[in-house]
């Protein structure tokens, strides 16, 4: 299907000219409508969790066919919000975390259904084992186009200790090989959706995963910071919607705890913040929520996933660098800082750097002269100049880059951390705006300096997102330095842990599962728990490992100096539709502009 640009309907033209903290205004769902949806749903869950094999993939085929007739107009009303001009190298961002996951995501759905189709299960890659003897599924490329766009990436799922090949092989696409005896017929059940309020694709693959990966019909509530996206994911989703396998409703935080307690509600998924999980689960902060946590009696009765942001860590192991390798991986981090103005939760928030080191210093130097050649962004996010004030206030070790506009912050970096500091509150919180922070800690000798690293990242930091670790291939030549760096991917407790690259890449990608890393229980959430995307539907899940080369040409569109990254995002998002080999010279074309 060719991207067209479709005059909005007159309910889309009147969304996408107010600012995004302005829509929860004008579009708030009744309780009528919320109970009417309920209703529906409800009596729709059975229907659906029973629905053939065939069915379901024609319905994901119509949803992925309604992502592409609208995928323009959202990624243009993203922009709108959020203060990017429309045909600039920024307006990547959008497609990259708008369309493109959702597209593939149901591609890769329908691939999934397909071989269960005709085998009983999912076509997984390779299978090998960890330094620590788990199992290791490799998940990405998924084909060859895949190989060729991001040559030499790859993604393995590491699965707990307690998965064996056996149970590999028996307990993926756990719900499609439930006999009607077993239960399918007995489970149809409904899902909230909390949608997440910075990116458009967070709340359309959250509920993708939970009706193709576990066939559950879902209600999706808009985050009011973001609610202009909802009539678009109506008109994209209209067949799933008229059917009664989704719904979308509007309104802010009272709406959402009236509907996580409804009892027409089976179960929660939750993109937000670790607090908002807390008063759901535990009730409101005070001594009622203290007494329910000591007794160990969760306010909530009923199953709760959820992803809840990150402090975010990049670890950079000492090696021989290039300054042409050092200038590539800063403006990675630089990216990974700026994109989406920040409000990612899988954005850089603490560099983890060598004590004693001199590349210490030349990368922090190097991401901040790449950031000098970013405009500060519209901090569009509620809220998000009170936090930058709130950790910037009083420090004498803060720089700040650019010269902002009205509205925006300015690119801010903290240096010099004390790592032994228990009170240091960039440790505890996430940031959530324009600020980088850093902390050094060991020593210049890789090994060394990867032990402790991995000590303060699993112990000292907040949340179990995300890590990045980048490292020189020539290091890694070294045996020791090699199996001390495989050593801390492993002991790492992130749900994804990113090898010289951006996190980000393997939630677009929808193959690998996307999480906390399971270590965190409900009185210490952390960053969250369960799994989204997994379009492999693998089970028993310990985290998903993306590795890159240390430089790449041409140059990756989502770094922050590629002059054509719109084209190339665009582009991407038309080849994912059908994996179309046609698409790909355009691909290229536009990347070797860039």
């Amino acid at each position: 299907m060719k991207l067209t640009d479709n005059k909005p309907m007159d309910k889309l033209r009147e969304y996408s000219s107010y600012p995004a903290q302005s829509v929860s205004m004008f579009q708030q769902s009744s309780q009528g409508e919320m109970d009417a949806a309920l209703s529906q749903l409800r009596r729709a869950a059975q229907e659906f969790a029973s629905m053939a094999i065939g069915q379901r993939i024609e319905l994901a085929e119509s949803m992925q066919r309604g992502i592409m007739h609208v995928a323009e107009r959202m990624v243009h009303a993203g922009c709108r919000a959020k203060g990017i001009a429309i045909g600039s190298p920024a307006e990547a961002e959008e497609w990259a975390t708008s369309p493109w996951g959702c597209v593939r995501q149901l591609r890769l759905l329908v691939e999934s259904l397909r071989a269960i189709q005709e085998t009983g299960n999912t076509s997984i890659g390779k299978v090998t084992r960890t330094i620590a003897g788990n199992l290791a599924v490799n998940v990405f490329p998924n084909n060859a186009i895949d190989g060729m766009l991001f040559k030499n990436v790859t993604v393995d799922v590491y699965m707990q200790a307690q998965v064996t090949e056996k149970t590999l092989e028996a307990d993926r696409a756990s719900f499609y090989k439930k006999s009607d005896t077993q239960g399918r017929d007995n489970q149809g059940k409904v899902a909230l959706i909390l949608g997440a309020g910075n990116i458009a694709a967070i709340g359309v693959m959250d509920v993708l995963t939970k009706m193709f990966n576990e066939g559950k019909v879902c209600l999706l509530k808009m985050n009011p910071v973001n609610a202009y996206l909802g009539p678009f994911i109506e008109e994209a989703f209209k067949e799933a919607i008229d059917r009664h396998y989704l719904a979308v409703i509007y309104g802010g935080a009272e709406i959402g705890r009236h509907l996580v307690y409804h009892p027409g509600i089976d179960e929660v998924h939750l993109t937000g913040s670790d607090k908002t999980h807390d008063q759901i689960v535990w009730g409101p902060y005070g001594s009622e929520q203290a007494e329910r946590r000591q007794r160990n009696e969760p306010l909530l009765k009923k199953s709760i996933t959820s992803e809840l942001g990150n402090i975010s860590p990049v670890i950079i192991v000492p090696g021989p660098y290039t300054e042409k390798e050092i200038r590539f991986q800063a403006e990675a981090v630089a990216a990974a800082m700026t994109m989406n103005a920040s409000f990612f939760c899988n954005a850089a928030k603490m560099m983890v750097m060598p004590k004693g080191w001199a590349g210490s210093g030349s990368f922090m130097r190097a991401i901040e002269q790449v950031c000098a050649s970013v405009e500060p962004r519209l901090a569009y996010y509620p809220g998000a100049e009170d936090r930058w004030h709130a950790l910037t206030h009083g420090r004498s070790n803060v720089i700040r880059i650019g010269k902002p506009k009205s509205g925006a912050l300015p690119w801010t970096f903290i240096t010099g951390l004390d790592p032994n500091n228990e009170n240091e509150i960039l440790f505890h919180e996430e940031p959530f705006c324009a600020v980088l922070s850093e902390v050094q800690v060991g020593n210049k000798n890789p090994v060394e300096f990867l032990e402790k690293a991995v000590e303060f990242c699993n112990n000292k930091l907040w949340g179990t997102l995300n890590a990045t670790i980048i490292a020189h291939p020539k290091s890694l030549k070294d045996p020791a330095i090699k199996t001390a760096f495989e050593r801390a991917i492993c002991n790492l407790r992130y749900g994804t842990v990113a090898v010289n690259t951006f996190p980000g890449l393997s939630f677009v990608f929808a193959s690998p599962p996307w999480g906390a890393h399971p270590s965190s229980t409900l009185n210490n959430i952390q960053s969250g728990s369960g799994f989204v995307h997994n379009t492999l539907m693998l089970e028993g899940i310990e985290k998903a490992v993306i590795r890159a080369p240390l430089t790449v040409f041409p140059k990756p569109a989502w770094l922050p100096t590629h002059q054509t990254a719109q084209t190339v995002t665009r582009r991407i998002v038309e080849m994912e539709e059908k994996a179309s080999w046609a698409k790909v010279p355009g691909i290229v074309w536009a990347s070797m502009q860039g």
